[in-house]
């Protein structure tokens, strides 16, 4: 039986396992548990984009949406929106919303989706002047086209799929008839699977809530959200640290002595080393908050900070611009910057990397 694992190894662990050698795009989203966060913003580069490059070779921005109409990835919403794989996908259709339409919502749906198979690939703007149905008020308040509101409801209830982006606008088609799971528990226990495979070692608390999430996912099966997570605990690897339980994969071993390369990474803020902000605190010892949507005079980091990790450390932060064609990067520290020359030559790669992925270098 292998030794029981400190939290050194559980940090050692959780980056060596995320941050695996560069493979080929739809290797690197399988080795992800089939699934990478997507987000909007650009900051220097959309978040996808920011995870990606650390995982594909030769990975410049943008290569996921251009590469997409030839990718068997579809978007579709898991314990939170971004790039599935189709084994994952099946896993969740036909879903039920937790929002639930009435007979006149379905009319109007139905309408949409004829509009859709007259048109075979159809943009929103299209169905939209095809349909005239108006504009309606958002969730957050403010105005959007109904028909995009439909559009994204039935792409939600996997009628639908996004065949391209056209200016970052999703083009749909008819999705084919999904067929149910056999097996709802087995399906929920593959979802748990692809959790724990993109963000272990999980503390108990952080594997509690991402299987709660899983009612984005399956919300017809919410039920079975406390039995997936007892089997889940049942199955994996354990241990207690400072008196907090800690699970991995159980074919896994964090003693095994990772190799952490003398490297500076930047990470995305939904990157999967930092995304669950519990363990984050728990391996590195400080609060890191994603603040975009923070007003500027609370921000404490800044607009769009980036985690900065050294070897497996993670001791700062830093804000990426694009400005006259160049580069510019602003760093912070938990405590002091590093005066190690290997650090300073590690992150003069990391930022020549950045501006190759982002088309700056020449």
């Amino acid at each position: 039986m292998p030794a029981a694992p400190t939290l050194d190894d559980l940090r050692r662990h959780a980056v060596a396992r995320s941050l695996f050698a560069p493979t080929t795009l739809p290797q690197a989203v399988q080795q992800l548990g089939g699934f990478v966060q997507a987000d909007p913003l650009r900051a220097p580069a959309r978040a996808q984009d920011l995870t990606l490059r650390h995982r594909v070779k030769g990975y410049v921005a943008g290569d996921l949406e251009r590469r997409y109409p030839r990718l068997s990835l579809q978007e579709d919403f898991f314990i939170n929106y971004g790039f599935v794989t189709p084994e994952l996908r099946a896993l969740m259709h036909p879903r039920r919303a937790r929002r639930v339409w009435d007979k006149a919502r379905w009319k109007l749906a139905h309408s949409v989706l004829a509009e859709v198979e007259r048109l075979g690939e159809a943009h929103p703007v299209d169905v939209d002047a095809a349909l005239g149905h108006g504009p309606v008020k958002n969730w957050f308040g403010g105005n959007s086209r109904l028909s995009t509101e439909l559009l994204d409801g039935l792409h939600y209830r996997g009628h639908l799929d996004v065949v391209r982006r056209d200016s970052g606008t999703r083009v749909y088609r008819l999705a084919a008839p999904w067929q149910p799971h056999p097996d709802p528990q087995a399906a929920m226990d593959a979802m748990a699977d692809a959790l724990v495979q993109k963000y272990a070692p999980l503390p108990a608390a952080s594997l509690s809530q991402l299987i709660a999430m899983l009612f984005h996912a399956a919300h017809q099966w919410a039920d079975l959200r406390k039995p997936t997570l007892a089997r889940a605990k049942a199955r994996l690897a354990h241990a207690k640290l400072d008196g907090v339980d800690w699970f991995w994969p159980a074919d896994e071993d964090p003693t095994r002595g990772w190799r952490i390369p003398a490297k500076v990474r930047l990470l995305a803020p939904f990157d999967p080393v930092v995304w669950d902000r519990r363990r984050f605190e728990l391996l590195w010892g400080w609060a890191y908050r994603f603040e975009a949507y923070t007003p500027a005079a609370k921000r404490v980091r800044g607009h769009y900070a980036l985690p900065l990790l050294w070897r497996d450390q993670v001791i700062g932060w830093g804000n990426l611009k694009v400005v006259d064609g160049g580069l510019k990067a602003e760093l912070g520290f938990v405590e002091k910057r590093p005066r190690d020359p290997a650090f300073a030559a590690a992150l003069a790669d990391e930022l020549a990397a950045i501006e190759r992925f982002l088309g700056l270098a020449v």
